[in-house]
């Protein structure tokens, strides 16, 4: 049977049939559940220490941080979790509306108890997308995760004691929403680190880092969507900007990821070209993205004296 086109399909933003469902393989549950229940587990225990940048151990500390601070440490949990599965939920979604085979999310569990998690990750067979798809299955997820990490850090600001100085930085798009949700507050004043605060602030990180137009993070495919082979001259100016910024700059809290996205490749891999057009829709939205790593990525995370 050949896959069934949308009569609308030509100029919006309405799914192109890959293939037909009963063909698309079931992603595995095992890896994907183990995976959900670490970082579920390592997220709880971030929120209980108060998002230290310790080493998780079993020890008296932790132990007494157990039970005095455990309601916070769930409500981190089940928050931070909730924006990165909307955050892979919007690829997974696109992905098998597009027919495009994906796996489950893999979140990422860290035993460094400041955030918990390094976020989450999806597998696709990006060969098999055309460049709509590729767009529509890049920008869902970033947009997913935005539509609840930003209530989630307007309600811990709104709910949050004041503070004279909170150790994690805060991109424009959170400064902004602060003086929307604290009208009360002095100049200078900022709210102190709270659990729906912290995972809307992680929402806002991950979300920037994603953006970035390079090799295969969210960015980088919607760059390669839009752009096509010229997209690579973007993703190797900002890997030279970064290494640059690294030697002159000393932001050696981000040689980690400049040698992971250098053993990737800055430039994107070749996906299956249609001849079509994006379309007036997907330019304008894929543009405006641009934005997002501009309002929610950190250079410095974290403001240490």
């Amino acid at each position: 049977m050949q896959p069934v086109s949308h009569p609308f399909e030509a100029d919006g933003f309405l799914p192109v049939r890959a293939e037909p469902l009963r063909t698309m393989p079931q992603p595995a549950l095992r890896l994907p559940a183990i995976l959900f229940c670490l970082t579920a587990a390592t997220t709880f225990a971030a929120g209980v220490v108060g998002w230290q940048p310790v080493l998780l151990t079993i020890n008296d500390q932790i132990t007494t941080d157990f039970f005095a601070h455990w309601p916070r440490g769930l409500v981190y949990m089940a928050a931070v979790m909730a924006v990165l599965a909307a955050h892979e939920a919007g690829h997974f979604i696109a992905a098998r509306l597009h027919r495009i085979p994906a796996t489950l999310p893999f979140f990422i569990p860290i035993p460094v108890l400041l955030t918990g998690t390094l976020g989450a990750v999806i597998g696709m067979e990006g060969s098999r997308a055309n460049r709509r798809q590729l767009f529509d299955i890049a920008i869902a997820g970033p947009l997913a995760g935005l539509v609840v990490a930003v209530p989630l850090l307007a309600i811990g600001m709104f709910t949050g004691a004041a503070a004279d100085q909170n150790p994690f930085a805060l991109p424009p798009l959170a400064s902004w929403i602060l003086a929307l949700a604290r009208p009360d507050l002095d100049s200078g004043t900022t709210i102190d680190p709270n659990a729906l605060f912290m995972a809307g602030w992680v929402g806002l990180l991950v979300t920037g880092l994603n953006m970035l137009p390079i090799s295969q993070l969210d960015g980088g495919h919607v760059s390669y969507a839009l752009f096509g082979e010229r997209a690579k001259w973007i993703a190797r100016a900002i890997l030279v900007a970064s290494i640059l910024a690294i030697v002159l700059l000393g932001r050696y809290n981000w040689i980690v990821m400049v040698v992971v996205v250098t053993l990737m490749g800055a430039d994107h891999p070749p996906i299956r070209e249609d001849g079509q057009s994006l379309g007036r829709g997907r330019i304008a939205l894929g543009l405006a993205a641009f934005l997002i790593p501009i309002v929610t990525f950190m250079p410095e995370p974290l403001l240490l004296e």
